[in-house]
Protein backbone atom coordinates (compact mmCIF):
# COMPACT_ATOMS: atom_id res chain seq x y z
CA UNK A 1 0.00 0.00 0.00
CA UNK A 2 0.89 3.43 -0.66
CA UNK A 3 1.56 6.39 2.11
CA UNK A 4 2.88 3.61 4.70
CA UNK A 5 -1.00 2.32 5.37
CA UNK A 6 0.12 -1.09 5.96
CA UNK A 7 0.99 0.56 9.46
CA UNK A 8 -2.20 2.03 10.02
CA UNK A 9 -4.43 -0.31 11.85
CA UNK A 10 -6.93 1.59 13.92
CA UNK A 11 -8.75 4.46 12.47
CA UNK A 12 -11.19 7.21 13.57
CA UNK A 13 -12.97 9.01 11.29
CA UNK A 14 -15.08 11.74 12.41
CA UNK A 15 -18.20 13.26 11.10
CA UNK A 16 -21.60 14.36 12.98
CA UNK A 17 -23.84 15.90 10.62
CA UNK A 18 -26.23 17.24 9.80
CA UNK A 19 -28.00 14.54 7.21
CA UNK A 20 -27.20 16.13 3.78
CA UNK A 21 -23.33 16.11 5.13
CA UNK A 22 -23.62 12.82 6.54
CA UNK A 23 -25.00 11.36 2.92
CA UNK A 24 -22.50 12.81 1.18
CA UNK A 25 -19.69 11.62 3.08
CA UNK A 26 -20.51 8.07 2.65
CA UNK A 27 -17.96 8.63 -0.85
CA UNK A 28 -15.07 9.73 1.61
CA UNK A 29 -16.47 6.88 3.79
CA UNK A 30 -16.03 3.93 1.33
CA UNK A 31 -12.90 5.76 -0.37
CA UNK A 32 -10.92 5.16 3.62
CA UNK A 33 -12.53 1.56 3.64
CA UNK A 34 -11.19 0.94 0.34
CA UNK A 35 -7.71 2.62 1.64
CA UNK A 36 -7.54 0.79 4.44
CA UNK A 37 -8.90 -2.73 3.98
CA UNK A 38 -7.50 -4.69 6.87
CA UNK A 39 -8.04 -1.58 9.23
CA UNK A 40 -10.59 -1.35 12.12
CA UNK A 41 -12.37 1.47 11.18
CA UNK A 42 -14.12 3.26 13.97
CA UNK A 43 -16.87 6.50 13.44
CA UNK A 44 -17.71 8.99 15.72
CA UNK A 45 -20.46 11.18 15.34
CA UNK A 46 -24.00 12.34 17.65
CA UNK A 47 -26.72 9.97 18.34
CA UNK A 48 -28.74 11.16 15.22
CA UNK A 49 -26.88 8.83 12.73
CA UNK A 50 -25.19 5.84 14.84
CA UNK A 51 -28.06 3.76 12.71
CA UNK A 52 -26.81 5.17 9.62
CA UNK A 53 -23.20 4.91 10.70
CA UNK A 54 -23.97 1.04 11.49
CA UNK A 55 -25.69 0.29 8.26
CA UNK A 56 -23.64 1.59 5.45
CA UNK A 57 -21.04 -0.89 5.69
CA UNK A 58 -17.75 0.88 6.05
CA UNK A 59 -17.24 0.52 9.69
CA UNK A 60 -16.38 -1.91 12.73
CA UNK A 61 -17.66 0.25 15.34
CA UNK A 62 -19.62 3.15 15.73
CA UNK A 63 -18.83 5.84 19.45
CA UNK A 64 -21.81 8.78 20.03
CA UNK A 65 -19.79 11.99 20.89
CA UNK A 66 -22.11 13.31 23.51
CA UNK A 67 -20.46 16.80 22.06
CA UNK A 68 -19.13 18.06 25.65
CA UNK A 69 -19.10 21.70 26.05
CA UNK A 70 -15.48 23.32 27.43
CA UNK A 71 -17.18 23.62 30.91
CA UNK A 72 -18.21 20.51 30.80
CA UNK A 73 -15.45 19.30 32.57
CA UNK A 74 -16.66 15.37 33.33
CA UNK A 75 -18.26 14.35 30.20
CA UNK A 76 -15.15 16.21 28.21
CA UNK A 77 -12.54 13.70 30.50
CA UNK A 78 -14.87 10.47 29.04
CA UNK A 79 -14.44 11.64 25.93
CA UNK A 80 -10.39 12.26 26.57
CA UNK A 81 -10.36 8.48 28.02
CA UNK A 82 -12.20 7.11 25.17
CA UNK A 83 -10.17 8.63 22.23
CA UNK A 84 -6.96 7.85 24.13
CA UNK A 85 -8.26 4.03 24.68
CA UNK A 86 -8.66 3.78 20.89
CA UNK A 87 -5.10 3.75 20.27
CA UNK A 88 -5.74 5.02 16.56
CA UNK A 89 -2.76 5.15 14.21
CA UNK A 90 -5.18 7.97 12.31
CA UNK A 91 -7.81 9.98 12.43
CA UNK A 92 -9.64 11.48 9.34
CA UNK A 93 -11.57 14.17 10.84
CA UNK A 94 -14.66 14.95 8.01
CA UNK A 95 -16.31 17.31 10.30
CA UNK A 96 -13.55 20.18 10.31
CA UNK A 97 -15.19 22.23 12.65
CA UNK A 98 -13.62 24.31 15.15
CA UNK A 99 -14.82 21.87 17.84
CA UNK A 100 -13.18 18.52 16.41
CA UNK A 101 -10.42 20.76 15.35
CA UNK A 102 -9.58 20.55 19.23
CA UNK A 103 -10.69 17.37 19.59
CA UNK A 104 -7.12 16.86 18.21
CA UNK A 105 -5.69 18.56 21.73
CA UNK A 106 -7.64 15.81 23.83
CA UNK A 107 -5.29 13.01 21.89
CA UNK A 108 -2.33 12.81 24.66
CA UNK A 109 1.25 12.37 22.42
CA UNK A 110 2.27 10.84 20.98
CA UNK A 111 -0.83 12.34 18.70
CA UNK A 112 -2.57 10.41 15.83
CA UNK A 113 -1.77 11.14 12.12
CA UNK A 114 -4.49 13.53 11.52
CA UNK A 115 -6.44 14.08 8.32
CA UNK A 116 -8.52 17.40 8.56
CA UNK A 117 -7.40 21.34 9.69
CA UNK A 118 -6.56 21.11 13.32
CA UNK A 119 -3.25 23.24 13.60
CA UNK A 120 -0.23 21.19 13.93
CA UNK A 121 -1.59 17.89 12.45
CA UNK A 122 0.28 15.69 10.13
CA UNK A 123 -2.27 16.41 7.04
CA UNK A 124 -3.90 19.48 6.92
CA UNK A 125 -5.73 20.38 4.38
CA UNK A 126 -5.15 24.46 4.71
CA UNK A 127 -6.27 25.45 0.97
CA UNK A 128 -7.68 28.73 1.26
CA UNK A 129 -10.31 28.29 -0.72
CA UNK A 130 -11.57 25.59 1.15
CA UNK A 131 -14.64 27.34 2.35
CA UNK A 132 -15.54 27.81 -1.36
CA UNK A 133 -15.83 24.44 -2.21
CA UNK A 134 -18.58 22.38 -2.82
CA UNK A 135 -18.17 19.74 -0.06
CA UNK A 136 -17.53 16.70 -1.99
CA UNK A 137 -14.69 18.23 -4.01
CA UNK A 138 -13.17 19.48 -0.44
CA UNK A 139 -13.16 16.29 1.16
CA UNK A 140 -11.62 14.57 -2.20
CA UNK A 141 -8.79 16.83 -2.31
CA UNK A 142 -8.65 16.36 1.58
CA UNK A 143 -8.13 13.09 1.55
CA UNK A 144 -5.37 13.12 -1.30
CA UNK A 145 -3.44 14.58 1.05
CA UNK A 146 -3.33 10.83 2.51
CA UNK A 147 -3.03 9.59 -0.65
CA UNK A 148 -6.55 8.39 -1.81
CA UNK A 149 -6.38 9.65 -4.92
CA UNK A 150 -10.20 8.18 -5.93
CA UNK A 151 -13.13 9.22 -3.67
CA UNK A 152 -16.38 7.39 -5.41
CA UNK A 153 -19.91 9.43 -5.33
CA UNK A 154 -22.15 9.03 -2.30
CA UNK A 155 -24.18 6.28 -2.38
CA UNK A 156 -27.51 4.95 -0.17
CA UNK A 157 -28.14 1.77 -2.30
CA UNK A 158 -28.14 0.44 1.33
CA UNK A 159 -31.02 2.18 2.47
CA UNK A 160 -33.91 0.28 1.24
CA UNK A 161 -36.94 -0.90 3.33
CA UNK A 162 -40.50 -1.83 2.72
CA UNK A 163 -43.13 1.10 1.80
CA UNK A 164 -45.94 -1.08 0.65
CA UNK A 165 -47.72 -0.28 3.87
CA UNK A 166 -48.06 3.43 2.75
CA UNK A 167 -50.70 2.74 0.05
CA UNK A 168 -49.48 4.76 -2.75
CA UNK A 169 -50.27 4.51 -6.15
CA UNK A 170 -48.04 3.13 -9.21
CA UNK A 171 -48.06 7.05 -10.48
CA UNK A 172 -46.27 9.51 -7.56
CA UNK A 173 -44.08 12.30 -6.72
CA UNK A 174 -42.54 13.51 -3.51
CA UNK A 175 -42.60 16.92 -1.89
CA UNK A 176 -40.16 18.24 0.34
CA UNK A 177 -41.39 21.22 2.15
CA UNK A 178 -38.93 21.01 4.88
CA UNK A 179 -35.88 22.89 6.21
CA UNK A 180 -34.08 24.15 9.13
CA UNK A 181 -36.69 26.28 11.33
CA UNK A 182 -33.88 28.64 11.75
CA UNK A 183 -33.50 29.36 8.42
CA UNK A 184 -37.28 29.82 6.89
CA UNK A 185 -35.76 31.71 4.25
CA UNK A 186 -34.60 28.16 2.83
CA UNK A 187 -38.33 27.20 2.38
CA UNK A 188 -40.91 27.80 -0.45
CA UNK A 189 -43.84 29.02 0.95
CA UNK A 190 -46.98 26.26 1.55
CA UNK A 191 -49.35 27.31 -0.65
CA UNK A 192 -46.69 26.87 -3.76
CA UNK A 193 -46.11 23.83 -2.81
CA UNK A 194 -49.98 22.62 -2.60
CA UNK A 195 -50.77 24.52 -5.85
CA UNK A 196 -47.94 22.40 -7.70
CA UNK A 197 -49.47 19.12 -5.67
CA UNK A 198 -53.16 20.17 -7.35
CA UNK A 199 -51.20 20.46 -10.89
CA UNK A 200 -49.53 17.04 -10.29
CA UNK A 201 -53.07 15.71 -8.88
CA UNK A 202 -54.75 16.95 -11.72
CA UNK A 203 -52.50 14.53 -14.17
CA UNK A 204 -53.26 11.51 -12.87
CA UNK A 205 -49.73 12.08 -10.12
CA UNK A 206 -50.51 11.65 -6.72
CA UNK A 207 -48.66 14.51 -4.43
CA UNK A 208 -46.94 12.66 -1.15
CA UNK A 209 -45.83 14.89 1.51
CA UNK A 210 -42.57 14.10 3.63
CA UNK A 211 -41.31 15.68 6.80
CA UNK A 212 -40.69 15.97 10.31
CA UNK A 213 -42.36 17.21 13.02
CA UNK A 214 -41.09 20.76 12.24
CA UNK A 215 -42.79 20.53 8.45
CA UNK A 216 -46.20 19.37 10.02
CA UNK A 217 -47.91 22.58 9.82
CA UNK A 218 -46.39 23.24 6.03
CA UNK A 219 -47.52 19.70 5.31
CA UNK A 220 -51.37 20.17 6.85
CA UNK A 221 -51.86 23.20 4.53
CA UNK A 222 -50.84 21.59 1.65
CA UNK A 223 -52.66 18.59 2.76
CA UNK A 224 -55.73 20.67 3.36
CA UNK A 225 -55.98 22.49 0.21
CA UNK A 226 -55.19 19.65 -2.58
CA UNK A 227 -57.67 16.65 -1.20
CA UNK A 228 -55.59 14.01 -3.70
CA UNK A 229 -52.03 14.77 -1.29
CA UNK A 230 -50.77 11.69 0.84
CA UNK A 231 -49.75 12.87 4.26
CA UNK A 232 -46.63 10.58 4.99
CA UNK A 233 -45.02 14.03 7.36
CA UNK A 234 -43.39 11.54 10.61
CA UNK A 235 -44.14 8.11 9.26
CA UNK A 236 -41.14 6.97 6.86
CA UNK A 237 -37.46 6.24 8.37
CA UNK A 238 -34.50 7.49 6.06
CA UNK A 239 -34.57 3.81 4.81
CA UNK A 240 -38.09 4.21 3.46
CA UNK A 241 -37.11 7.51 2.18
CA UNK A 242 -34.80 6.28 0.16
CA UNK A 243 -37.33 3.19 -1.29
CA UNK A 244 -39.85 5.54 -2.44
CA UNK A 245 -37.33 7.91 -4.01
CA UNK A 246 -36.59 5.00 -5.81
CA UNK A 247 -40.33 4.81 -7.02
CA UNK A 248 -41.31 8.00 -7.21
CA UNK A 249 -41.81 10.36 -10.82
CA UNK A 250 -40.28 13.14 -9.42
CA UNK A 251 -39.15 14.61 -6.03
CA UNK A 252 -39.35 18.30 -5.48
CA UNK A 253 -37.69 19.94 -2.24
CA UNK A 254 -35.68 23.11 -0.56
CA UNK A 255 -32.40 22.64 0.37
CA UNK A 256 -32.61 20.57 3.27
CA UNK A 257 -30.92 16.91 4.18
CA UNK A 258 -33.39 14.13 2.42
CA UNK A 259 -33.25 15.88 -0.87
CA UNK A 260 -29.21 14.61 -0.52
CA UNK A 261 -31.07 10.83 -0.59
CA UNK A 262 -33.25 11.75 -3.53
CA UNK A 263 -31.01 12.47 -5.71
CA UNK A 264 -29.10 9.79 -5.12
CA UNK A 265 -31.73 7.52 -4.97
CA UNK A 266 -34.41 9.11 -7.70
CA UNK A 267 -35.55 9.29 -11.34
CA UNK A 268 -35.58 12.79 -11.02
CA UNK A 269 -34.90 16.01 -8.78
CA UNK A 270 -35.57 19.37 -8.61
CA UNK A 271 -34.06 21.54 -5.39
CA UNK A 272 -34.89 24.80 -4.75
CA UNK A 273 -32.47 27.28 -3.38
CA UNK A 274 -32.78 30.97 -1.84
CA UNK A 275 -30.02 33.53 -0.95
CA UNK A 276 -29.91 31.70 2.22
CA UNK A 277 -27.92 28.95 0.80
CA UNK A 278 -25.58 28.88 -1.93
CA UNK A 279 -25.67 25.41 -4.65
CA UNK A 280 -22.43 25.95 -5.55
CA UNK A 281 -21.19 24.74 -2.51
CA UNK A 282 -23.79 22.38 -1.35
CA UNK A 283 -26.12 20.91 -3.93
CA UNK A 284 -27.06 17.82 -4.24
CA UNK A 285 -25.46 15.79 -6.72
CA UNK A 286 -26.91 13.03 -8.82
CA UNK A 287 -28.40 11.98 -11.93
CA UNK A 288 -31.32 13.95 -12.88
CA UNK A 289 -30.89 17.44 -10.42
CA UNK A 290 -31.92 20.65 -11.11
CA UNK A 291 -31.02 23.20 -9.25
CA UNK A 292 -33.73 26.68 -9.57
CA UNK A 293 -32.51 29.28 -7.35
CA UNK A 294 -34.16 32.43 -6.47
CA UNK A 295 -33.05 35.62 -4.00
CA UNK A 296 -35.99 35.00 -2.18
CA UNK A 297 -37.70 31.61 -2.63
CA UNK A 298 -41.52 33.37 -2.28
CA UNK A 299 -40.81 35.15 -5.85
CA UNK A 300 -40.92 31.84 -7.26
CA UNK A 301 -43.74 30.46 -8.97
CA UNK A 302 -45.31 27.33 -9.40
CA UNK A 303 -45.08 27.78 -13.46
CA UNK A 304 -41.52 28.71 -12.75
CA UNK A 305 -40.87 25.54 -11.11
CA UNK A 306 -42.79 23.37 -13.57
CA UNK A 307 -41.10 24.91 -16.87
CA UNK A 308 -37.45 24.77 -15.15
CA UNK A 309 -38.14 21.41 -13.12
CA UNK A 310 -38.59 19.71 -16.18
CA UNK A 311 -41.97 18.59 -15.79
CA UNK A 312 -43.44 19.51 -19.32
CA UNK A 313 -40.77 17.04 -20.16
CA UNK A 314 -42.20 14.14 -18.07
CA UNK A 315 -45.66 14.96 -19.08
CA UNK A 316 -45.69 15.98 -22.93
CA UNK A 317 -48.61 18.17 -24.47
CA UNK A 318 -49.61 19.39 -20.08
CA UNK A 319 -48.69 23.27 -19.25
Amino acid sequence: MNDGCADIRRILVVKHGALGDFIVATGPFRAIRAHHPEARLTLLTTSSFERLGSDCGCFDDVWIDDRPRLHQVAVLSRLRKRLASGRFDRVYDLQTSDRTGWYYRLFPPPRPEWCGTAAGCSHRHDNPDRNRMHVIDLQAEQLRLVGIDFVPRPEVDWLEAPVSGFGLPEEFALLVPGGSPRRPGKRWPAARYAALAQRLSERGVAPALIGTDAERDAIAEIAGRCKDAVDLCGRTSLAQLASLCRRARVAVGNDTGPMHIAALAGRGTVVLFSRDSDPALCAPRGDGVVVIRRERLEDLSVDEVWRDGGFAARWPGCP
